[in-house]
């Protein structure tokens, strides 16, 4: 994929929720909610400062991290849903 991300903007890819309770019952697809967990595909250079510095990145290509539910924006790159989002939207890394 040829794509990347402009200053704080990370691309994600979304993590699908089980299809299970813990108690096994099925999830039909028409009750399951969007996952809020997802995995990092790439990342923009970072934002800068009013003087202009860099403010390097806190997430990487690779890192599973947790949003908001209504975080991001959806965009469809080479047939994959993927998210675009702003990396003050991501709530945390996890490990």
């Amino acid at each position: 994929m040829a794509f990347t991300p402009l200053q704080d903007r990370v691309l994600v890819r979304r993590l699908e929720g089980e299809d299970k309770t813990k108690g096994g019952l099925i999830i039909p697809d028409s009750a399951k909610e969007k996952p809020a967990e997802g995995l990092v595909v790439s990342v923009g250079p970072g934002a800068r400062k009013d003087s202009g510095e860099l403010i390097a990145p806190s997430v990487y290509a690779g890192d599973k991290i947790l949003f908001g539910k209504w975080s991001g924006t959806e965009v469809k790159l080479d047939g994959e849903d993927l998210l675009i989002m702003k990396e003050s939207d991501i709530l945390g890394i996890i490990s």
